[in-house]
């Protein structure tokens, strides 16, 4: 996967109407599925707009460590996310991406 989105551009309306969509991860050892399962602004900062976090789960099973990992949507293409494991969410994995 090669990122085709700028990262700068971004902007929490790009993601809010796909809560709850599958993406996909590519990994070393090959592609996860994860669901967009929640978009939250997290107050000011230089970007336009604002802030914002992206939680995302994977199904159970092992941990992804903290990297960046190229993550694709039919609609945004492929993202270079900085991706940090949180815990369990839900009946899944959880990771988080801060856009700031």
């Amino acid at each position: 996967m090669t990122s085709t989105v700028d990262l700068a551009k971004l902007h929490i309306d790009d993601f809010r109407s796909h809560q709850g969509a599958e993406f996909e991860m590519q990994t070393a050892e090959g592609v996860v599925a994860l669901k967009l399962a929640k978009v939250e602004a997290v107050g000011n900062s230089g970007r336009p707009g604002g802030a914002f976090s992206l939680l995302f789960t994977t199904p159970k099973g092992a941990w992804l460590p903290q990297a960046i990992y190229p993550v694709r949507h039919p609609a945004l293409g492929v993202i270079e996310i900085f991706m940090v494991p949180i815990g369990p969410l839900g009946d899944g994995n959880g990771y988080q991406a801060i856009f700031t």
